[in-house]
């Protein structure tokens, strides 16, 4: 599945529109995460525990947002988007978007 943040693909040309296409998950901190990234927060740098979680939710997002335009019977998402945002204490949802779309080769 080939996924452009753009509106067009070079080379290829959109045959069909297919609508509007999303993956979200909603993920929450652990504990033991928590405790790490305030000891870190003393000394400063990366938190890696976090960035790790929202790495993989991030993902999650994208591979169901890639299953929906699947589903739709297309081969590329065009226009994509990602937002982050936190939904309760500790726990932050994570969505992907854009518009499913079948391409062709431009000629």
């Amino acid at each position: 599945m080939l996924i452009v943040t753009t509106d067009t693909v070079s080379e290829h040309k959109i045959i069909e529109t297919l609508g509007l296409v999303r993956g979200a998950t909603v993920r929450a901190k652990h504990i033991g995460t928590d405790i790490v990234a305030s000891l870190k927060q003393l000394v400063g740098g990366e938190l890696t525990g976090y960035s790790s979680l929202l790495a993989g939710a991030r993902e999650q997002a994208i591979d169901r947002m890639i299953a929906d335009a699947t589903a739709k019977g297309a081969n590329a998402i065009v226009g994509m988007r990602m937002q982050t945002s936190s939904i309760a204490k500790g726990s932050s949802e994570i969505v992907a978007y854009g518009t499913a779309v079948r391409l062709g080769t431009s000629e």
